[in-house]
């Protein structure tokens, strides 16, 4: 067997051998390639004769990688993801691509995909897959092109493009509002306050930004905009939320504004773009569409 072709195992062989490293089966493994265990068995021998390495360790009850073979399956793993994507391209759409984007859950889906048909109709060549990250991560591992990233122009190996900034502002239920005297910032830090797992510091940054002191207390906490919102309309404190994700809460008048200043945040929202993605044909234009959306679409609701 040349070099070359050691190098380039059977695809039917790399199947096996990516399920049984996920699954830690042999027999969960063939159900779900609809083979037989003796058949999956073959398969990952056909491996490990191939490449003189043992891939699993065995023993009467379990099966567990190697050494050699938790690092073959990341990669293994990788490579059929990138086979599995390229099929659905060349299925789903034979001139352009497509673009996996990751996006932030309530942004997302408050900002962005309200757009979103307008981008299909002008690009119906190009099919988006989304997927929900917050934070940072790695690109090449999770196989994705750009990502709406809120934070600071630093993500390491990309181009960061600024979309909008936000503004906060902490806003209450009408109800809520009309049962309490509130008439200065100083009384919202005597009220429960809504937290955001995300922004531990907001509320401390405001009230600094008020001249005043944060209150210490301890109060309800979220891990989404979507549900603080949903939290304060039902009267359980007060939050500090971004306009631009509440806008219908404040035209509808669900919430309302509680005394203070609002704050623009130091952070913003960007599309994030790995360098070697740049040339990356519904990355651009995907780019090139987004930017003219942000010059159409008012970026914060005014206070």
């Amino acid at each position: 067997m040349s070099v070359q072709r050691r190098l380039l195992p059977n695809i039917s062989a790399l199947a096996a051998f990516e399920a049984v490293a996920r699954l830690g089966s042999f027999t969960a493994a063939a159900q779900e390639l609809d083979l037989t265990q003796g058949a999956v068995s073959r398969q990952i021998r056909l491996l490990e004769d191939q490449f003189g390495r043992r891939l699993f360790e065995r023993d009467s009850r379990n099966v567990r990688l190697s050494t050699s073979g938790e690092i073959y399956a990341e990669a293994v793993r990788s490579a059929l993801g990138q086979l599995r994507d390229a099929a659905l391209g060349l299925m789903s759409n034979r001139h352009s691509g497509i673009l996996n984007l990751a996006i932030l859950p309530t942004f997302g889906t408050r900002w962005l995909m309200p757009m979103i048909p307008d981008f299909v109709e002008n690009n119906p060549d190009i099919t988006i897959n989304f997927v929900t990250r917050v934070g940072r991560f790695d690109f090449t591992r999770e196989r994705l092109d750009a990502a709406i990233h809120y934070g600071l122009p630093d993500w390491p190996e990309a181009d960061s493009t600024l979309l909008v900034r936000e503004t906060v502002a902490p806003v209450v239920s009408p109800e809520f509002l009309a049962g309490r005297a509130i008439a200065s910032p100083a009384d919202i830090g005597r009220l429960p306050l809504l937290h955001m797992a995300t922004r531990p510091g907001a509320w401390t940054e405001w009230f600094e930004h008020q001249g005043l002191s944060a209150p210490t207390g301890p109060g309800m906490q979220f891990e989404q905009f979507g549900t603080a919102a949903q939290a304060c309309m039902a009267g359980l404190g007060v939050a500090l939320l971004p306009l631009l994700l509440i806008a219908g809460e404040l035209q509808r008048g669900q919430l309302v504004p509680a005394p203070g200043h609002p704050m623009q945040s130091r952070s913003a929202y960007y599309l994030v773009v790995p360098h070697d993605k740049r040339g990356h044909p519904p990355v651009a234009s995907f780019r090139d569409w987004l930017l003219g959306q942000v010059e159409r679409e008012p970026a914060v609701l005014a206070w």
